[in-house]
């Protein structure tokens, strides 16, 4: 019977120290770090089995903010793992110019992910400001049944939509300065904003204050959720670690 491997949680800068973190398994064992070509990748004994429980998704990302705390990290998704030492470090060795360029362009950045989603506060507001609106709901209320229910439900929602996009619009275009990059996640009819930021490490207050600041004009169409700081997973592509059989 093959050996689980070696559980691999982020490539990093040599120096380092994993001391006083928390891995994935029970019982919880401390990363290590495996050098090779001035990189050091820190890994654990993989448990066996494998399975995305949430403490061990958790533990995961555990390391990972603590390592993002520490300094520039490549973080590696959950579940990578790696047939032994001498494979990792032979990665190391074939992805160190690619690794060395990605983790000097999150040096002393973080990541931060804002989201906006459709409000269903603003239909008081939406009614107050949209004359067209009004009236079907003055049709829905004379001449009432299901096709005016209908008509007036999906006007409303559609108005919601594009209000929040406008205001989701407004607050990407008042944050942009304030970053280094962005990337687009997915978006839907309920989620209008989906924007992941890079953004230097000295400029996060100022990125959070605006944020919170947009929060209020932005209201009552589009709620903010903004998330980190967190390791800078959408700038950074790490080439794969052999997997273990």
């Amino acid at each position: 019977m093959s050996a689980p491997g070696l559980y691999v949680y982020a490539v990093v800068p040599e120096d380092t120290d994993p001391a006083g973190l928390t891995g994935v398994g029970s019982p919880a064992r401390e990363p290590r770090a495996v050098r090779a070509a001035g990189l050091a990748a820190l890994v654990g004994p993989a448990p066996a089995p494998l399975r995305a429980k949430r403490r061990d998704l958790l533990a995961h990302q555990g390391v990972l903010d603590a390592l993002a705390a520490r300094g520039p990290v490549v973080p590696m998704r959950f579940g990578v793992v790696a047939a032994d030492e001498e494979a990792v470090r032979e990665d190391l060795r074939r992805g160190a110019e690619r690794y060395r360029a990605a983790l000097e362009r999150v040096t002393g950045r973080v990541e931060v992910n804002v989201k906006g989603t459709v409000s269903e506060q603003g239909v008081p507001a939406l009614l107050r400001a949209d004359a067209r609106l009004r009236g079907l709901r003055e049709e829905a209320r004379a001449r009432p049944g299901y096709e005016a229910e209908v008509r007036l439900g999906r006007a409303v929602a559609e108005g919601l939509t594009g209000r929040a996009r406008e205001a989701a619009g407004a607050v990407r275009a008042a944050l942009e300065p304030l970053a280094v990059e962005s990337r687009e996640g997915p978006v839907d009819e309920s989620t209008v904003l989906n924007v992941s930021w890079l953004v230097d490490a000295g400029r996060l207050a100022a990125f959070r204050a605006e944020a919170a600041r947009l929060a209020g004009p932005s209201a009552p169409y589009l709620a903010l959720v903004l998330t980190g700081p967190l390791p800078c997973y959408s700038f950074v592509s790490a080439p794969p670690v052999p997997v273990s059989a």
